[in-house]
């Protein structure tokens, strides 16, 4: 299967009116070790070894290989969750102009299931209670009624004649708008790592699983990669270190099983490295 003929132009839909497509992309899993062996010379030749590699990239943080590969998307998003994802400075974003064309009557009104109050120990965040149905209902309805009385204020205006740069200024942040959004792989995975974390607000969560998804058609070993070795890893600080060195004090390194690293899914040269990590931590 073509993959790539196979996923750009289609159009992955994202909360109520916005979308994630894929315009175009440059490289792939290849590209990397491509770029890998200008460094290291042409060592790897099968899949398997392609894979060994691009783990071992992304393992020792050699990022280099990881942005000769850039996606191009064409997205559709509210206004409150650009101007998060916007501060992701690493990319090259055209979006549409509300100068030069009428903003669409198209708002972000979110599910009753997701409407929460603000978290007690998150001051970014929502809270994880459930609320009644009335109270949400209740939500729904005025930012509705707001959106729509917004958007009649503005179109009436702009009939009228006046500047589509000023009679936009009252439109609330939930306005959808679009932009083209390209960016390399290495920044990409960056993006992902923040914005798919569970602390990430819940409308650009949504919008960064749906690119993660396409992440794995396009470039499957490097995304494997990075789910291993950065989106599911943790850094310990050394105080954990050394809590956690006191726990495995009594274990005898040099006897940890191979088989049993393997069947954990460690490599050969990870198992060693893993115990290399586990002697520094037992010192």
């Amino acid at each position: 299967m073509n993959k790539k003929n196979d996923i750009i132009g289609k159009e992955f839909k994202c909360l109520n009116h916005g979308f994630v497509r894929l315009v175009d992309f440059m490289g792939d899993d290849v590209a990397i070790v491509q770029a890998a062996r200008t460094s290291y010379g042409q060592g790897t030749k099968t899949n398997s070894e392609d894979r060994s590699l691009i783990r071992y990239l992304m393992r020792q943080k050699h990022t280099s290989p990881f942005e000769m590969v850039e996606f191009k998307f064409h997205i559709k998003l509210p206004i409150f969750i650009a101007r998060q994802w916007i501060r992701h400075r690493t990319a090259n974003v055209n979006e549409y102009s509300g100068r030069y064309s009428e903003m669409r009557d198209e708002f972000y009104v979110p599910e009753a299931e997701v409407i929460k109050m603000q978290s007690s120990d998150n001051k970014q965040g929502r809270a994880d209670e459930v609320l009644a149905k009335n109270y949400t209902n209740k939500i729904i309805k005025n930012f509705t009624t707001s959106q729509e009385n917004s958007y009649s204020e503005y179109k009436k205006v702009v009939d009228e004649g006046l500047a589509r740069e000023i009679a936009r200024i009252n439109l609330p942040l939930s306005i959808y708008t679009e932009w083209y959004w390209k960016i390399d792989l290495h920044n990409l995975f960056h993006f992902l790592k923040l914005r798919m974390d569970k602390h990430s607000q819940y409308e650009i969560r949504v919008y960064a699983n749906i690119i993660a998804d396409i992440l794995k058609e396009c470039v499957p070993l490097a995304f494997e990669a990075f789910e291993d070795y950065i989106l599911n890893s943790f850094s310990l600080s050394k105080a954990e270190q050394i809590a956690i060195s006191k726990i495995i004090s009594t274990v005898d390194i040099e006897k940890l099983d191979d088989n049993f690293l393997e069947k954990c899914g460690l490599g050969k040269r990870e198992i060693n490295e893993f115990k290399e990590k586990m002697n520094l931590l037992c010192i």
